[in-house]
């Protein structure tokens, strides 16, 4: 019997401890509890290690939640060149840092700050004579005045006329490389952003950009506060994310998976370092600057899910959450797209044309170095895969584990 304590200690450090490890509180059940098929999750494992096996990938995190409830979190290989992955391996989710900044604009907007038809010169005078581009002339870029002004919406749903730079050889593009956009703080790029042409008319097209990081300027602007400290006061403080941010701390810093790529030889190679530990960096990107864990996103992607509440922390109106996870695309822009989207996600509006197992109404987004999520309303449904690779698309491990969770269930 004297041995009774200290099983008990035992027992009561392994269920604290799960209880972090499998989302940080969040519950966890048996698949069958929930109208899932353990039989058929357990075939997640095989494929995602596969990649490990045949050294496509170095080390994988997945997550499945339905109904409040885990069911599936899993990891595989290595986190470094001497770490094997851990379930709360910290990672560079990029552009997942979007739907956070598009949460946090919208919550101001729930404020009465300001309306999504309010032109975004209105908040940053600047682009108060941007110009768009139009056509090539005698080796010169062409340029007109915008039909409309581009509005706060035009930022949230990446009509703008804003681009990256990076996905093509115009002369906008070549304006956004030279201006070196990422060099200084977030006041300083918007800035630069201000002086170069639009890409094409707002609302005329859909072109991925650094629409979001303007809108995360755009919060700073109206709350008064950095964009860190809105994120934490506002979203990360409240939902309990408590890995979640612009840097790592040193006290954390063995947690931050190393960033793969391929070698010319098609061989898993470290790529050079980025800074991401120590310090808060001088660019506040709320387009892709944000690192976070599994668990971490499970708890924002649940708030959503939740229609704007977690635990009893409501960060968002029922209602914002579901107009914001409306497809907002106008019938011109949707004839070229396959998917929708709404205000910081895509909108799936049509499974058959995804060729792919999915649910309608099903929102998503993912970033650069190989980090996915997926909500799925009407499946109450959430799934996550992480990892540390670029070129995102090169082996479509998540289209593969989509089809793996989705398959899963038997309700």
């Amino acid at each position: 019997m004297k041995d009774v304590p200290r099983l008990l200690t035992l027992l009561l450090t392994i269920f604290l401890s799960s209880q972090s490890v499998f989302g940080q509180g969040l519950p966890t059940a048996q698949p069958e509890d929930v109208g899932m098929s353990s039989d058929r999750l357990d075939r997640i494992e095989p494929v995602i290690q596969s990649y490990i096996d045949r050294e496509k990938l170095a080390g994988v995190v997945t997550l499945v939640a339905r109904h409040e409830k885990v069911v599936h979190f899993e990891k595989y290989g290595m986190q470094d060149e001497s770490q094997p992955m851990q379930l709360n391996t910290i990672f560079r989710i990029a552009s997942m840092t979007k739907p956070v900044t598009s949460v946090a604009i919208m919550m101001l907007y729930e404020e009465g700050a300001f309306l999504l038809d309010d032109p975004v010169a209105k908040y940053i005078p600047e682009f108060k004579d941007v110009q768009v581009y139009s056509k090539t002339e005698n080796g010169k870029p062409v340029l007109v005045k915008p039909k409309k002004r581009m509005t706060i919406k035009d930022l949230l749903t990446h009509t703008s006329g804003l681009t990256y730079g990076i996905f093509g050889k115009t002369p906008v593009d070549t304006m956004y490389l030279k201006a070196n956009l990422h060099k200084g703080n977030l006041k300083e790029m918007v800035n630069k952003l201000s002086k170069i042409p639009l890409l094409h008319q707002p609302g005329d097209k859909w072109q991925y950009s650094l629409s979001t990081d303007v809108l995360g300027y755009i919060v700073e602007v109206i709350s008064g506060k950095p964009l860190n400290e809105f994120f934490e006061e506002r979203i990360f403080e409240p939902l309990g994310m408590k890995d979640t941010g612009f840097y790592v701390p040193e006290d954390k810093a063995d947690r931050l998976s190393a960033r793969y790529g391929v070698s010319k030889e098609r061989k898993l190679i470290i790529k050079k370092e980025l800074r991401r530990t120590g310090e808060l960096p001088k660019l506040l990107s709320g387009g892709g600057g944000l690192v976070s864990t599994a668990s971490d996103y499970l708890r924002f992607s649940q708030m959503l899910l939740n229609k704007g509440e977690l635990e009893g922390k409501r960060i968002l109106g029922s209602r914002t959450v579901e107009f914001m996870t409306e497809n907002h695309l106008p019938a011109h822009i949707m004839e070229k797209r396959k998917t929708g989207f709404g205000l910081g996600f895509s909108v799936l509006v049509n499974v058959p044309q995804t060729h792919s197992l999915g649910s309608i109404g099903e929102f998503r987004w993912s970033g650069i170095y190989n980090t996915h999520f997926w909500i799925a309303p009407k499946d109450e449904l959430i799934f996550i895969l992480m990892s540390q690779f670029s070129p995102k698309r090169l082996y479509k491990i998540n289209e593969k584990f989509k089809v793996l969770v989705y398959q899963a269930i038997v309700d």
